[in-house]
């Protein structure tokens, strides 16, 4: 991994989710949305009844995160990571159905929902788990979408300013879980 950190923008486009690569420090500022998995539950039932989503996830970057309530003068609680497992079973139909462009979470992702980032050209990338107190000093706004008696769990729009992620996953499907842990099996 190199020493640099690239500073791109959300949404993503099409170029930038493709020319990510595993490995590389990002700082993400622009508009991401936060849902964990009972919203992306509720998003895939929505599709899978034919009916129109409450948010247009085309292009989107969803972080995976159930924020703590704000303390008074903030706009937001801690904002850790949540596991990316837990939306494992709905991420390939947002993906292939709803157009979702890119991810935030922490930890692996199963075959499949890495067979669909590949098919469509979404990188995965990973906050640090733990930093969830650091991680809010990055969020400018919180604006609920949908869902709003999910509480912490709804959709919501975030303005973030030089969030902090590292690509995990690329859109070719590189996973530096795997390369990055392949350099320290072969220390002596």
């Amino acid at each position: 991994m190199s020493d640099d950190v690239r500073h791109i923008r959300a949404p993503f486009d099409e170029d930038t989710a493709r020319s990510l690569r595993a490995g590389e420090r990002v700082l993400v500022s622009g508009t991401i949305l936060a849902a964990r998995d009972a919203a992306h539950k509720r998003l895939v039932e929505t599709l899978n009844r034919g009916e129109p989503l409450p948010v247009d996830l085309r292009g989107q970057v969803v972080y995976y995160v159930g924020p703590s309530p704000a303390a008074p003068g903030r706009v937001i609680g801690s904002a850790g990571p949540t596991t990316a497992g837990r939306m494992d079973a709905y991420t390939p139909t947002l993906i292939a159905r709803a157009g979702l462009r890119g991810m935030i979470g922490k930890g692996y992702r199963k075959p499949e929902v890495v067979e669909a980032m590949k098919a469509y050209g979404v990188p995965y990338l990973a906050a640090v788990g733990g930093a969830g107190a650091l991680i809010a000093r990055c969020i400018r706004k919180y604006t609920v979408l949908a869902y709003e008696d999910l509480g912490p769990e709804a959709v919501a729009s975030l303005e973030v300013e030089n969030f902090p992620a590292i690509v995990v996953i690329d859109s070719a499907g590189r996973n530096y879980y795997e390369t990055g842990q392949a350099l320290y099996r072969q220390l002596p």
